[in-house]
This record gives C-alpha cells, structure tokens and sequence, in this order.
C-alpha cells in the first residue's frame, strides 16, 4: 500500500531503521556550527538515525536485497525539508560554502539509486514544497511546486479544474512531479501526451551557489538562444535543484476507446506499431507484449504476442486512431479488448517486486529506446544474450512508449545467483543487457535515468567528447561538485564513486 502525499519505502528493514548499517560507509559529517546555521535557515532538519536510513536509499532493485541484510546503501548526516524556495537556496548556499555534499531527494520512487547520498553531507527533502501554483486555463498551463506527488497533482488538477497533465507513470503514487522532470520521466500514456521533456514549458532552478534561474515559460515556441529547460530535464540534481515546474495540460478527456490484437511474432507487433506511428495516429497506450509477456500476464496462446491499445481524447479522434490501428493490425488476431482491464488493474502494483526480492531471486528491468529500424535486432540478441547467461530465469520484453523514429522496449530480467553472489549476478545482468543494447545502436535509458546503477556506462553511451562537454557544464554550474555527487562523475571531490 502506498503512503499518499509521502515517501513509500520500498521493503521494511529487518529491524529498526535507526540502528541499520551503511553499505557505502564513511560518508561526510555536517559539523555543528553549519548544523546550526541549517537550522536557522530551513524548516526542518533531522539528524535522525531512522530519518537518514530511509532517505538513504530508492527502489533501486539491488538495495532492497541489502535491505534485507540490515543495510540502507548509504546515510546523509542531516536531512533538511525546506518549504519554498528562499530556503532551498539558504541551504544550498551553506552547503556550497562549507563544501559539502548535497543529495536532493523527494518521493525516492527511483530505480538506479540516483537519489542515495553516496558521500553522506546533507539529504535535501523537497516533499516540503508541494501544491499547484497556478493555473493558467486559457493557455492551458498549470505552475507546481516540485515536491508534489503525482496522484495528488493529477486528482487535484482533474477535480479542480477538470484538467491533466497526461502523465502516468508506474510511480504515479510513489514519484514527484520534481522527480519526472529531474530524472526525464515517461508516462504510460506518453504516445498521446509526450514524455516529461514534451510536457515541461518552464522551470525554477535553484544553482548550487543559491542562484534561483528561471527557464523558459513566457511563451510558446520562444527563440531566446538555447531551450535552458532541457539542461535541467534529466539531470538528476546533478546542476541544480528544481523547486517549481511549468506544465502544458489538457482538458480531460471525454471520449475512450480500446483494442486488442495478438500477433504471431514479436517483431511483426513492432512492424504493427511503427506503421500505426507512421501514419500519425497517437493512441495514449500502444503496448506489445512479447510471447512470454502475453502468456504470463494475459494467458494467451504459446508464441503469440499481444498488443493492447487504449486511447482517450475528444471521441472523434478516438474513432480515427482506432480505424488507423485496425488497418495496421490487418494482419493480427482481433483479442477481447478486456484484456485491458487486466492492464488498468495491476498496472501500477509493485508488490510483485518485493514478493520476488524475498524469495531470494535477482530482478530487475531495463528500459532503453532505438530507432525502429534497430529495435528486432537489439530485442532478439537482448534476449539470446540473457538466456546464456548462467542463472537466468527468464528474460522477458514489452514495447512500452512508441514515437514515429522508435520506441522503448523494456526488458525483465531475473536469475538466481550462484553461491548466493547477488552483487555479481546483477552486475552481470546489466553488464550483459546494456553492452548489447549500445553494441546494436540502442539509447542507456528511455525514462529510468542513470543514476547510481548506470554511470559506469555513460561515457560509452554519450562518446567521450559529448561527455566532456556535459562534465564542463557540471563545473560551469557546480565548481565544487557538491550537487549529487557520484550519480554521472566517477571523479568527485571525495574521491572515487563506489558500484563503478
């Protein structure tokens, strides 16, 4: 069960948070006098044991087995729940003088460890910021501040004025709407909608040194040098804190619409999706289940894949993504289009997480996106590369958000380590996935972000020059490097980043 308008851990510790241990120990201390001064300058600040263990850590697959074994990954010295921006930038500014790293964090609803404050320093909690700005309903803009969970922002915006943003991650109940952006989040109705990057159109940014920027937001489609927004969108709190988001909205929707098809490969599925993209039609939800998929999650037929398509906008428009849709799914199956309810019932459920991590199994997902012309390549030897894999289980994947150049495929993945090496076996896991998915010309990450968990592929995915360049904005922005230490940089001013 989730804990609305609040953080949900995602597994209990053993015992009492307070007395678990580090697994990255030897973090920095916040000492007392600029202990104090926080103090005087933020809202709240805990120095807590329990506090710091639970805001050590993320849905980050890997920690909740350390979980088990009574360890948070990592603990900040002081955690610190401002509750608007001058006390953001407050603490930020003390934190940048005293040299200490600073680790922002909200709904922790993220699953690479991106929010674990690797080097101790300071937690900043942003869940203190939260509420809807503004509403402009005429321009069809909404302002809310960062710390706002989805499910409050989407309920709130629908019951008050009966508009949305269109963005429904798995995470709607666990994640923020700071957090989509930082971590350049995907909705599951992003065909229709966009990604978070499509949606965002200004932002409050709060700089290292206490500097609040604000980016984009005076108009659409402004030609004011770079679009400064996306500098921001996906870097993980790594060049500044995000406080407040523009969004582009919509009006609810009044009309539905819902197909299903099963098709006898996956890769004739994704020819399916890539042709219904090609013609322009935008269904909120295109999804391909491969063969296992389907028949774990629906019971269909052995071999075939299934596709579920569920739309939602004036009826009209409806009606003709549907025509679309069924003229390039000719070919398929016509499915029980209640095969959705299942979908819209258990979509969000991450219970299933938790129940596979205690009976001692190693899983995880990996989300990555290609150009339709890559993706059966990079799905078939994904999936031949895990089945080699000694101590796999199964090596699943769906087609999850579709764009007319390519989509996300997002791989499941999970084994039993040999001697009990969970650490290794998961290394191997994502070693063995990602090195594929870049060998065969595929994107890191589609919407999960880097984090902790995949730095260590980032100059491979970028190319180093591009990666110097990002690392010349870091010390533009952040000459000390004390935003969110370790999460892109191996080298940081406390030294090497551990999980490299």
């Amino acid at each position: 069960m989730t804990n609305r308008g609040a953080p949900t851990s995602p597994i209990e510790f053993p015992k009492d948070p307070s007395s678990v241990s580090e697994h990255f120990a030897g973090g920095v201390e916040v000492a007392d006098d600029v202990l104090a001064r926080l103090r005087d300058s933020c809202s709240a600040v805990s120095v807590d044991a329990g506090d710091t263990a639970e805001a050590g850590r993320d849905w980050w697959p890997l920690a909740m087995h350390w979980a088990m074994n009574g360890e948070t990954p990592a603990r900040a010295s002081a955690l610190c729940t401002p509750n608007s921006t001058d006390e953001v930038a407050a603490v930020l500014r003390i934190c940048n003088d005293a040299h200490l790293p600073v680790t922002p964090v909200a709904g922790r609803s993220g699953v690479c460890g991106a929010s674990v404050p690797v080097f101790g320093g300071v937690g900043l909690d942003m869940t203190g910021m939260k509420g809807i700005v503004d509403v402009d309903d005429a321009s069809l803009l909404v302002n809310v501040k960062a710390g706002t969970f989805g499910d409050v922002f989407e309920d709130d915006m629908r019951a008050q004025f009966g508009l949305t943003c269109g963005h429904w991650p798995q995470s709607i109940a666990l994640s923020t709407v700071g957090g989509w952006v930082a971590c350049r989040g995907a909705g599951q109705y992003s065909t229709r909608y966009g990604k978070i990057e499509d949606i965002v159109r200004g932002l409050e940014v709060v700089l290292a040194d206490g500097t609040v920027v604000h980016t984009g937001g005076r108009g659409p489609r402004q030609a004011v040098g770079p679009d400064l927004n996306q500098l921001f969108v996906g870097s993980e709190g790594t060049l500044g804190v995000i406080t407040e988001a523009q969004f582009r909205a919509h009006p609810a929707p009044t009309g539905t619409g819902r197909a299903a098809y099963g098709f006898d490969s996956f890769a004739a599925g994704l020819e399916a999706c890539r042709l219904i993209l090609r013609a322009d039609a935008n269904p909120a939800v295109l999804r391909l289940y491969d063969a296992r998929e389907s028949r774990r999650h629906f019971d269909t037929p052995r071999g075939q894949s299934v596709l579920l398509v569920l739309d939602e906008a004036d009826q009209a428009l409806v009606d003709a993504n549907l025509k679309v849709i069924a003229d390039a799914c000719a070919s398929a199956e016509v499915l029980d289009p209640h095969l959705l309810d299942h979908w819209l019932e258990s979509r969000n459920d991450v219970a299933g997480l938790e129940k596979t991590v205690r009976g001692g199994i190693v899983v995880d997902t990996t989300e990555i996106s290609g150009r339709w012309r890559d993706l059966p390549t990079i799905y078939d030897a994904v999936i031949a590369a895990m089945d080699a894999v000694p101590g796999t289980i199964a090596c699943t994947s769906h087609q999850s958000h579709a764009y007319t150049d390519g989509a996300c495929l997002y791989f499941t993945w999970a084994g039993a380590a040999e001697g009990g090496d969970v650490e290794g076996w998961y290394r191997r896991g994502w070693d063995t996935v990602t090195n594929t998915v870049l060998a065969h010309g595929g994107a890191l990450s589609h919407h999960h972000g880097v984090g902790l968990n995949r730095g260590r592929f980032l100059v491979n995915a970028m190319g180093q020059p591009a990666f110097d360049l990002l690392a010349s904005v870091k010390h533009a922005l952040d000459p000390n490097g004390i935003l969110n230490p370790g999460k892109f940089f191996a080298d940081t001013p406390w030294g090497q980043v551990p999980w490299r």
